[in-house]
């Protein structure tokens, strides 16, 4: 039996269990099939699921459904409408059980429900339930939220100040970026943090959920808010305050509201502000006084905002720890610093980016030779080994490569700010 043909009987069976499960949602329908069925308007997929040829093409790249469903008795095709169906249910589940579909069952809610009901031997609903990503890691409905949102007063200038993504659309998880241990004890708090939510918010714990990310660039800031996203399956929700600051100055302050009005219609999500520093930097008695209620108006949003009451995890970062003041520090319960790599560490990132490249190299000798580079400069250095290989219309790499793209890293000095280095080592 072709995996084709399974695909397409797994497809009429999900959509009529479905159908006929109001206790099912969204969540239960495995995430290519609510994909394609995703409906922005409707921030679901909405009853009843039809399936016609078309829907069978683009799910699975099947031209031929007439001829993979061949000789099965159960299945009926709407020569008019161009519409598959069951004929009967029974039939369908009892032929489908003697193929070998252990793990579509494991992996597809919708069936486990129906077959944990009929009582099967091994079969768990929740198990399934648990292994399938929420809704909220795809696009779909990240456009649906925005869609909302655009309908609002005011919606349209909430979103242009604001990038969101997906989780499904972050490029590095956290199993591929290395971090410190301190790093990692506060990814595991925040993680407990939102898993649970419910007890926080129950014993009046508000003042949660709430991180300063300090080191130079290059160090993985950005990678580990983005991280958390894919790893929580929480919407992004990403904003630069140079970007929110309006020529004028008064405007800025409506601006920082409807950038943490945003995050709370988007929740559960993280709101990451880069670039800290631009506004909460040291205050004057000289300064602008629209500038300083902009910079009051940034201190009270992060007051306001919870991860218990609003589902707002709010994450900030700079590279410039010494322009902000205290007022600023306080409004965060963890401090989280993002050193400059060690040996250890710039061997791990070496290996972790190397992995798929082949060739005979030695990721310790360059580690050795990289002392006070990021991970976003070890990165650059690969990246221009493969090219430089790549002139040659080679696809391996050998250690001179990779030593002759370190040199010619270092020569280039406005890349790697050495000055802006040991400057932030001064201040540290």
């Amino acid at each position: 039996m072709s995996d084709n043909t399974l695909d397409i009987i797994e497809l009429l069976l999900t959509a009529q269990i479905y159908n006929q499960n109001q206790v099912l949602d969204v969540n239960d329908l495995p995430k290519p099939i609510r994909k394609h069925y995703w409906k922005k308007e409707a921030k679901g997929v909405p009853r009843p699921i039809h399936v016609s040829l078309t829907d069978v093409n683009k799910l699975y790249g099947e031209s031929e459904t007439k001829k993979a469903l061949k000789g099965l008795p159960f299945v009926e095709i709407d020569e008019v409408g161009y519409k598959i169906k069951l004929t009967s249910l029974d039939m369908a589940i009892s032929w489908f059980e003697k193929q070998d579909t252990a793990r579509r069952i494991e992996e597809n809610p919708a069936l486990a429900y129906y077959f944990e009901k009929a009582e099967k031997e091994g079969v768990s609903y929740n198990k399934a339930r648990d292994s399938t990503k929420p809704k909220e890691v795809d696009r779909e409905w990240i456009e649906s939220l925005k869609a909302e949102v655009m309908e609002e007063e005011g919606g349209e200038d909430m979103l242009k100040l604001a990038q969101l993504l997906a989780p499904e659309d972050i490029q590095q998880g956290m199993s591929e970026l290395i971090l410190t241990k301190k790093q990692e004890s506060e990814v595991d708090k925040i993680v407990k943090a939102i898993k649970f939510r419910d007890y926080l918010k129950e014993i009046g714990l508000y003042d949660v959920g709430k991180v300063l990310l300090v080191g130079p660039p290059g160090t993985g800031k950005t990678s580990v808010a983005r991280a958390l996203s894919e790893m929580l399956s929480i919407p992004f929700v990403e904003v630069k305050l140079s970007m929110i600051t309006d020529q004028y100055l008064g405007e800025t302050a409506k601006n920082i509201d409807r950038v943490f009005e945003l995050a709370k219609k988007l929740n559960p999500c993280i709101l990451f502000v880069d670039e800290f520093d631009f506004i909460a930097k040291t205050r004057t008695s000289d300064e602008h006084a629209a500038l300083k209620r902009a910079v009051n108006t940034l201190l009270k949003a992060i007051d306001e905002i919870s991860l218990t009451r609003d589902g707002v995890l709010l994450i900030a970062a700079t590279n410039h720890p010494h322009m902000l003041d205290s007022a600023a520090w306080r409004r965060f319960d963890e401090i989280l610093e993002f050193p400059l790599p060690d040996y250890d560490m710039r061997k791990n990132i070496l290996d972790i980016v190397t992995r798929h490249i082949k060739g005979n190299f030695d990721t310790a000798a360059i580690a050795e030779i990289t002392e006070g580079y990021t991970g976003s400069d070890l990165r650059v250095v690969i990246r221009e080994g493969v090219l430089d290989a790549l002139l040659e219309e080679r696809r391996e790499l050998s250690n001179k490569d990779l030593i002759d793209a370190v040199e010619s890293f270092n020569n280039r000095s406005h890349i790697k700010s050495e000055k802006y280095l040991q400057q932030y080592d001064r201040v540290s």
